[in-house]
């Protein structure tokens, strides 16, 4: 092949990676795609309000902190903080939140080439670039003002430098680099510590034939996390905000089973989960590790039976051995099992998660190809023996051409999501507001699970009936809305009986109005009540009625379940 007919294809593989990253950002306005395969994650209609309600609340009422309701940017204040410098230029639009997602994404692609790129060919991170950016799911998640985006980028800028740690002038100083930046992991998503062991597998494995200085550079890097994490947890201390701070663990303490064996079931779940990334390339990550350390095992027990052999079962162990104690896949591949850890301890799998668990997948894959090809022979400077070079070259192509048929049937179901937006959320989010304002009832304050989203989107100011992080007096969801007296809740097509009973404490409910949204059967109504405050300022008495129910002076159509 010519220089000329290189550079050429080389242009064109550039070319469909540019298109389709380009992809990502357009119609940000859109709803996340409907009849998607992840149709029920809650992201789409609470994390990007959830999230960044600190940086709204600042910019459209005044105030980053609400007493009593979710405030997680006490816990996690990277991305509230880069939407309030954004919305200084761009307003409070969830086309400008989306945005920033997309920019972090774009990120990942760059930082993850660079991360291949630190000991492995042109070829092997442009297929791993590929493969994220023709991805539906990570097209889906990246566009939503969610923390696994920002979350990735701040670890692969880690992870680069890690693995470059011995070519660095100053490798202790740039661990220390590599500690601040795991703190802005953790201040970014708290489930960072999960990927603390890929962070310090990168940073030793490249160091291992030195110990005394790798045992210096993670003194660097542990002391310059302890110090800088340390202070901000003695700043939100000093604040007065530690309850807000510990309330984060708190609403993200699932229940667990009673059975003795639920952590192996929740594994079996959260390892299955992966398929929500990907049901050809995940899988394919997990058969190209299980190859290498399936050969790698076989090659042992080879050479114990014939020792003239010894040297050329060496060799062909070489490729196997090196993929394990490779820091660029080791760190990928304890990526992968840190996230499926973390959703096995939490007992609670969201497809949302596996954004981390897909994209170093893909890593994996172009890794492995790459390992495969050398070991057969195709690599430069590796010289294999003839009998083992078609098997692994082979291999290397199976797992490339697959990847490459995945990266094609993803890429036409990517177009398809881009070609077709819907506005249906946004459309409801906007009717809703417009019906408060034509319909005044006591405060212009609603109460509902996706209050915050709504905010984003149409500038109502709003409480979250599900979370209420312990201030003062307001310790429970009656005790809020008391406070606050909001005139407004919205529910999804039907009514919780214990958010029910909690409102009946103070209000009876009027259903009013009703706004089509999404796709998922359970949440495709956003539902509208008003809220009227009980005659003289009654309390109601749970212990005395059942206020689980709808009670005659309530207007309620929705079922309640």
């Amino acid at each position: 092949m010519t220089i000329g007919t290189r550079r050429a294809l080389l242009g064109a593989w550039l070319l469909v990676i540019v298109v389709f990253a380009l992809l990502h950002a357009v119609n940000l306005r859109a709803d996340f795609p409907n009849h998607s395969p992840w149709v029920f994650d809650w992201a789409k209609y609470t994390d990007e309000g959830w999230y960044g309600n600190a940086a709204i609340r600042a910019h459209l009422f005044g105030n980053w902190y609400l007493a009593g309701d979710f405030n997680p940017a006490v816990a996690l204040p990277v991305l509230p903080f880069l939407e309030w410098l954004l919305f200084f230029v761009t307003g409070v639009t969830p086309e400008a939140a989306r945005a920033l997602a997309v920019a972090f994404f774009f990120a990942d692609l760059v930082l993850s080439y660079l991360l291949i790129r630190s000991a492995g060919p042109r070829w092997a991170a442009l297929l791993a670039v590929t493969l994220m950016v023709t991805s539906p799911f990570l097209y889906c998640f990246s566009r939503l003002a969610i923390l696994e985006p920002v979350l990735m980028t701040f670890e692969l800028c880690a992870l680069n430098i890690a693995v470059r740690l011995p070519q660095l002038k100053w490798p202790v100083r740039s661990s220390a680099g590599i500690g601040l930046l795991f703190t802005v992991m953790m201040l970014t998503k708290t489930t960072a510590i999960f990927l603390l062991p890929a962070v310090a597998w990168a940073m030793l494995m490249p160091l291992r034939r030195n110990v005394f200085h790798a045992a210096r550079c993670a003194l660097a890097a542990i002391g310059a996390f302890a110090l800088s994490y340390g202070l901000w947890l003695s700043l939100v201390a000093w604040r007065g905000l530690w309850g807000d701070y510990k309330y984060m663990y708190v609403v993200n303490a699932y229940p667990k089973p009673k059975e003795l064996y639920w952590p192996v079931v929740s594994a079996a779940w959260s390892i299955h989960g992966g398929l929500w990334a990907d049901h050809i390339l995940v899988p394919l990550a997990g058969i190209v590790l299980l190859f290498a350390a399936v050969s790698r095992r076989t090659a042992w027990s080879r050479a114990g039976r014939d020792k003239a052999r010894a040297l050329d079962v060496e060799r062909r162990r070489d490729w196997g051995s090196r993929m394990f104690l490779d820091p660029v896949l080791g760190a990928s591949v304890l990526s992968v099992a840190g996230y499926i850890g973390f959703m096995s301890v939490q007992n609670h799998p969201q497809p949302r998660y596996f954004t981390v668990v897909g994209l170093f997948c893909f890593i994996v894959i172009a890794r492995a190809a790459q390992a495969l090809l050398g070991a057969g022979g195709a690599g430069k400077g590796l010289n294999r023996p003839a009998s083992h070079r078609p098997a692994l070259t082979i291999a290397g192509a199976i797992v490339i051409g697959v990847a490459v048929l995945a990266a094609g049937l993803n890429g036409a179901r990517l177009v398809e999501y881009a070609l077709h937006p819907q506005y249906t959320f946004v459309t409801a989010a906007g009717q809703l507001a417009r019906y408060m304002d034509e319909h005044p009832n006591g405060r212009r304050l609603l109460v509902s699970i996706s209050g915050d989203e709504v905010s984003l989107i149409s500038h109502v100011p709003a409480l979250c009936d599900d979370f209420v992080s312990p201030n003062g007096s307001i310790t429970d969801l009656p005790t809020k809305t008391a406070y606050y007296q909001p005139g407004w809740y919205a529910s999804w097509n039907d009514l919780d009986p214990g958010t029910l009973e909690d409102l009946h404490t103070h209000f009876s409910l009027e259903q009013v109005a009703s706004f089509a949204a999404f796709d998922d059967p359970e949440r495709n109504q956003l539902v509208l009540f008003k809220l009227h405050p009980l005659p003289g300022g009654e309390v109601r008495d749970p212990t005395v009625q059942n206020m689980k129910d709808v009670l005659p002076d309530d207007s309620i159509q929705i079922p309640t379940e």
